[in-house]
């Protein structure tokens, strides 16, 4: 991609109206990123207070430009939303890269299918990253592919300190939002680095606008790969809840158990504890993987005593 050529389209809505994606808010300012000319630092027009409207990153919106010189607007209109999430707080994301190491850490697959499930249940299309392969050996590798192949996912093994795979994860990446997902120590931040080091010039500008010393606390925030392509970095990813689910729910959000909805001996089997139950066989015959099963169980355990207490 020509990223020099692409990012010199600024997107004009009128002479003083701009267009552009919020790429981080804090404290009621909100850094306003406009393909093409910069970042900006923008207040929220009163309207959206009154309205009980909060902007979120990754929200598109439309700015007055108040100073060009020194980037300075307001938010005038936020434009529709496809999606959000409330944990972490963001807005219209494309899709999820959830990373975890191969080794060093383990991968700890409750945590890991918690985020596929709040993926699936918010219609949000995620891609599994294991990174450190080149620490990790061939049985490591082929315990995951064997665990996630029958799921639907789209899992890409790569070495951030041996920049192995990385051109193929910059494909899957491109001219969509991405939030990156995963625990602390599977080298996400090795990943960003490598994932934006042909545009350092653009993300430099906006850190040094958005980090010039009035805030310091972290918080979401989008960076731009290239136009139209942007990963969030989500610091509140590295927990998540399964509260806002129902149990009924949860079967819906394990891809591989679709194929067997209507085989069982049950309407509405929740495939835990009803007889011939057509999950249960295919966990049986190897078809679905214990783990990802034993995971389902957890987390509808949880849920039901939620519903419970």
């Amino acid at each position: 991609m020509d990223h020099d050529r692409a990012e010199t389209q600024v997107e004009m809505v009128d002479n003083t109206v701009m267009r552009g994606k919020i790429v981080k808010g804090i404290a009621g300012f909100y850094y306003v990123h406009i393909a093409g000319s910069g970042v900006y630092e923008c207040k929220a027009k009163g309207i959206f207070r009154r309205d009980g409207i909060k902007p979120l990153v990754g929200d598109d919106a439309e700015i007055e430009i108040l100073d060009d010189k020194d980037k300075e607007g307001n938010i005038v209109r936020l434009l529709p939303r496809k999606n959000e999430l409330i944990r972490p707080a963001v807005a219209n994301i494309d899709q999820a890269l959830v990373v975890f190491a191969v080794t060093e850490p383990q991968p700890h697959f409750n945590l890991l299918d918690r985020f596929l499930v709040t993926m699936e249940s918010r219609e949000i299309p995620a891609v599994l990253c294991f990174n450190k392969t080149d620490i990790a050996g061939n049985p490591e590798i082929a315990h995951l592919q064997e665990i996630y192949r029958s799921c639907g996912y789209p899992v890409l093994f790569t070495s951030a300190r041996e920049e192995k795979n990385i051109e193929n994860l910059k494909s899957l990446l491109r001219g969509k939002t991405t939030a990156i997902a995963g625990p602390s120590g599977v080298g996400k931040s090795s990943l960003i680095n490598l994932l934006q080091s042909e545009i350092r010039m653009e993300t430099g500008s906006i850190s040094k606008k958005i980090a010039r010393g009035r805030h310091t606390t972290r918080h979401s925030e989008l960076i731009v790969l290239g136009r139209d392509s942007y990963i969030m970095d989500t610091p509140g990813f590295s927990s998540l809840y399964i509260n806002d689910l129902q149990k009924e729910e949860l079967k819906n959000c394990f891809p591989e158990f679709l194929p067997y909805e209507g085989m069982c001996r049950f309407n509405g089997c929740s495939h835990v504890h009803e007889p011939g139950c057509a999950v249960k066989a295919a966990v049986e015959s190897g078809q679905i993987h214990r783990i990802r099963y034993k995971d389902y169980l957890d987390m509808y355990q949880e849920l039901n005593e939620r519903k419970r207490y």
